[in-house]
């Protein structure tokens, strides 16, 4: 179902795909859009180690929920910021692809627990992230990716 990389040499471990999604705050969700066009968004993420799932919070309404609800496949994709070897120029850039089946969250007390984690991605200052799920969390949902296939890879630039 899922194609094998053509440059296997270039192929980053599962280890080293889990690192990549658990540091970096951020990707692109790419979703089925409106009249069948891709709808890639950049979206703030929490990767959850114990269940190796993508957790994602957002409105309660809009073009993403409409597309979730369409088709609940995604793939997401998160790069790091890259590395240059002594003397190049050229950046070395990992990046991961997530592929997986889109589920909506219910539960209220999980939703703020997956909400104070991701949270801690930005901020560790426990009065903000109290006061923000006080205010917001009541009209926050969340949505979790639950992968079916992970790839990562480590690209030069040059």
């Amino acid at each position: 179902m899922f194609r094998p990389m053509l440059r296997a040499r270039q192929q980053l471990s599962e280890s080293e795909c889990v690192e990549i999604l658990s540091q970096e705050p951020r990707g692109v969700l790419s979703l089925l859009g409106d009249d069948g066009y891709p709808y890639g968004l950049p979206m703030n993420h929490y990767y959850c180690p114990e269940d190796g799932r993508l957790y994602f919070h957002c409105g309660r309404a809009g073009h993403k929920l409409d597309a979730i609800r369409r088709c609940s496949r995604a793939s997401f994709c998160v790069y790091d910021q890259g590395t240059r070897r002594e003397g190049e120029w050229a950046l070395n850039i990992r990046s991961v692809i997530v592929f997986g089946r889109i589920e909506m969250m219910e539960d209220r007390q999980t939703i703020y627990a997956m909400a104070r984690r991701l949270s801690h991605k930005f901020t560790q200052d426990e009065g903000y992230i109290e006061r923000e799920i006080q205010k917001s969390g009541p009209g926050t949902l969340m949505f979790v990716l639950i992968p079916e296939h992970m790839t990562g890879k480590l690209v030069n630039e040059s």
